[in-house]
């Protein structure tokens, strides 16, 4: 049997049109767990997560747009962009956390699961094209593509479409600080199963870990932080300073995992796309990462961030970013044949992984 390689052959994004600066929140009275009103004002609240996050704007989507229909949106501009017959998938993956979260309401849909959603929207009949969803916090994307890659390499499946796609904007508790990172959007990737002998590019490693015990509801449910709200309503908490300090601790560690599994070095790695959810964090556990090789200095383009101005969409984050990369959309990013890159994540679980992917 001929040697195969898991490649990425076409992405796409969806990101929403609604801009939610920071400026919006200077209004907003904030509460804390204690339930009782943060003294600070909301101005100087919002300029101290400005610097904390890196987080200027956000992305809302529309009322009348579901999280399903965002994953669609996404995937087809990935399977546009991979040139592949929809009908000819073999897996549609969809990661996600909360189904779709109709606007104004805080329950949760999932029936049927979103990936049924979007391949009925592709209009795909082909029954063999399997379709299924997967919760694992915000490395869910990740998770997606090292599962087809599983598939792949086993000689399951042929074409995947994974994606990850997200409303949180729907599951915040305005009255919670941390309401301010999150935000809206879903970014997608077909990945095909490629004869080695016509390609060098393709996944070369993956590592990923649970920790489930004392972090196991670093981020839960939980009652909102205004004093008079329904105690039965429930939000999207975390535990932010539990939640740097264990990814600070662990990202790094596992980046490092995947590096050794394929036999490279930190400085064999063009560009770092990581889950997009805090600047110092992400700048953290580069630094972590080098450090760990004896290295200080990082170089200044190694770690492109959408972070500024698209917040934190958990599962979309890095399809996303990837996809403006890959598409010459983001700066003075690019990525070029031959590049060594690293997807990284971290979220809810704890759950942590990464990919080491050759362009």
């Amino acid at each position: 049997m001929p040697q195969i390689r898991t490649v990425i052959t076409g992405t796409g994004s969806y990101i929403p049109p609604n801009i939610k600066t920071n400026r919006d929140f200077a209004t907003q009275q904030f509460y804390g767990e204690d339930h009782q009103p943060i003294v600070a004002a909301p101005n100087e609240i919002v300029d101290k997560f400005r610097d904390i996050t890196g987080i200027e704007e956000r992305r809302y989507a529309d009322s009348d747009m579901n999280t399903s229909d965002m994953a669609t949106m996404a995937a087809r501009n990935a399977i546009k962009d991979s040139g592949v017959d929809p009908e000819t998938l073999d897996q549609i993956i969809v990661a996600h956390n909360f189904g779709n979260v109709l606007k104004d309401t805080i329950q949760t849909d999932a029936l049927p699961a979103l990936s049924s959603r979007v391949k009925q929207s592709l209009g795909i009949r082909n029954p063999n094209c399997v379709a299924y969803d997967i919760l694992f916090g915000c490395p869910g994307w990740i998770q997606g593509v090292i599962q087809a890659d599983s598939y792949i390499k086993s000689g399951m499946a042929k074409k995947c479409l994974v994606i990850g796609a997200e409303t949180l904007s729907r599951v915040i508790d305005i009255y919670d600080r941390d309401s301010m990172i999150f935000s809206d959007g879903a970014g997608a990737t077909v990945i095909e199963a490629i004869p080695a002998d016509e390609t060098e590019s393709g996944i070369l490693a993956c590592s990923v870990q649970s920790h489930c015990v004392d972090e196991a509801f670093f981020l839960q449910y939980g009652k909102s932080n205004f004093p008079d709200a329904d105690p039965d309503v429930r939000y999207m908490k975390m535990k932010g300073r539990k939640v740097y300090e264990y990814a600070i601790k662990n990202v790094p560690l596992a980046m490092k995992a995947c590096l050794d599994k394929c036999g490279l070095q930190v400085t064999d790695v063009n560009k770092f796309f990581l889950h997009q959810a805090n600047e110092k964090m992400d700048e953290g556990f580069v630094k972590a990462l080098y450090k760990l090789y004896g290295l200080k200095d990082v170089p200044s383009d190694i770690m492109p961030m959408s972070i500024h101005k698209f917040g934190n969409s958990s599962v979309a984050t890095i399809p996303t970013l990837y996809d403006l990369v890959k598409h010459e959309k983001f700066g003075a990013h690019e990525i070029e044949p031959g590049d060594i890159i690293m997807f990284a994540s971290v979220g809810a679980g704890m759950n942590i992984n990464a990919i080491c992917y050759r362009v």
